[in-house]
């Protein structure tokens, strides 16, 4: 009988000593956990950046780096669809359409090219008739995918369309990161959303 207590002390003992490790392991793990998050990057995307700032920040930087990135011969005299009554006025909308169109290849991708030129298009004045949605042109569209896909920013799948490839991923998740650093000093109260 005493040989039973004896054992039974000895399960009790270790069952505490147990316990008692895994509650410090456990307790080990989480404050681990809290310093990780902490210390972790906090990964911006383009949704957490205003889109106007956030297309003329890419816009200038396909300007300057990406080569492949170009206006053709014809962009200067060229309408963008029928809505429109004459060419851009910004002698730089070729950048500015291109990375718009990278943004919105991030944000709704895989996209085509129809579904592009309905975003882009407008309104067209029929004179004294009805107003009447109107798509884009899809030249000016369609060249810009096809340079953006030569610089690696884009890929094509079929039947889809376009979709980012990871080069333009992480392209554009800099410039948006670089952005938001920019943002949120004038803004301070747009630090919550990155939980910071």
């Amino acid at each position: 009988m005493i040989v039973g207590y004896v054992s039974h002390q000895n399960s009790l003992f270790c069952l505490s000593r147990y316990i008692k490790t895994r509650e410090y392991l456990y307790l080990a793990s989480l404050s681990y956990c809290k310093e990780k998050q902490r210390t972790r990057a906090i990964l911006t995307t383009p949704h957490d950046v205003p889109a106007s700032k956030f297309i003329d920040r890419l816009a200038k930087y396909l300007r300057e780096n990406v080569d492949e990135v170009q206006p053709l011969p014809w962009a200067a005299f060229a309408k963008t669809g029928t809505h429109v009554e004459k060419q851009p006025q910004n002698p730089n909308w070729w950048y500015t359409r291109s990375a718009s169109v990278l943004r919105k290849v991030y944000v709704h991708g895989p996209i085509g090219l129809e579904k592009l030129r309905a975003d882009y298009g407008g309104r067209k004045n029929n004179g004294v008739k009805k107003s009447h949605a109107t798509k884009a042109g899809g030249s000016n569209i369609r060249k810009i995918l096809q340079q953006l896909e030569t610089a690696g920013l884009v890929q094509t799948t079929k039947p889809q369309g376009r979709r980012m490839t990871p080069k333009g991923r992480k392209l554009l998740q800099e410039v948006a990161g670089d952005l938001h650093k920019e943002v949120v000093k004038s803004v301070p109260g747009l630090k919550k959303y990155q939980g910071e």
